[in-house]
């Protein structure tokens, strides 16, 4: 009997092994059909945006992608995408990769990072006419404030950690949480640098004074957890085109 076990389990190991030598890597299926599938959502000010008119994309996540598909001598295909279905979506293999994204432990659960080429740290934020209302983070963690963020993303966690007192807001995706502190149905939301910097550039919101820089969080690219053919491939391309010069060039280019 326990010969038998013996050669069950070692038949058993034969077919994990083969069939995870037959498995195609992402890589494989994307030089074969000449096409790199991107997960993106568009709405991340100024690293994907969307033109509804042209249904074109632009920002520094784009251009990254489009120097990766040309370095593959592929065509690049954007796939849209939200904030709560941005790791679904890669897990279903809707997508090779995503643009830009914080690298988190749930999300670490289900799919695989590039390495990072990138961070974020995040900020409150409210219009410049209620500036004065607001000093520091205690001032926002209150019953009569409220404040606005978008299902799915890392910036809904953060809001419910820190500001557990406070009215908060969920809006769901095309929609943003910035948008309803503009329009007046929230005082505050939070965002990180990047798009912060943006944001105070085309609209009158500011930093909360006194609120430090919270949550510094690297950023990568979503990929297939077990695909580490296709992982090495990216990481690989990363360290060249850091190498290279061409990540600081493009966070020049974006004012990053």
């Amino acid at each position: 009997m326990k010969r038998f076990m013996k050669v069950a389990a070692a038949a058993a190991l034969g077919l994990v092994i083969g069939g995870a030598a037959q498995a195609q890597s992402a890589l494989n299926e994307i030089l074969d059909a000449g096409v790199l599938k991107v997960g993106t959502t568009g709405d991340w000010n100024p690293m994907s945006l969307r033109d509804p008119a042209t249904n074109s994309y632009k920002g520094y996540d784009i251009d990254i992608m489009n120097a990766l598909a040309a370095d593959l001598g592929v065509e690049v295909e954007y796939v849209p995408t939200d904030w709560k279905t941005l790791v679904n979506g890669v897990v279903a293999g809707k997508y090779h990769i995503t643009g830009s994204a914080s690298i988190s432990p749930p999300r670490m659960k289900v799919a695989g990072f590039s390495d990072s080429y990138i961070a974020v740290e995040l900020f409150p934020y409210t219009t410049k006419e209620k500036a004065d209302k607001f000093d520091g983070y205690d001032s926002i963690n209150q019953p009569d404030v409220k404040v606005a963020t978008t299902l799915g993303t890392t910036f809904e966690k953060r809001v419910r950690e820190w500001f557990p007192n406070a009215d908060i807001k969920v809006v769901e995706a095309p929609a943003r949480g910035f948008q309803e502190v503009l329009a007046g149905r929230a005082d505050v939301f939070i965002t990180s640098n990047i798009e912060g910097s943006t944001l105070e550039e085309k609209f009158p919101v500011v930093r909360v004074k006194n609120a430090e820089p919270r949550s510094p969080s690297p950023i990568a690219m979503l990929l297939p957890q077990s695909d580490q053919v296709w992982i090495n491939y990216v990481n690989n391309w990363i360290e060249v085109k850091k190498a290279q010069g061409f990540f600081d060039e493009n966070r020049a280019r974006w004012g990053l």
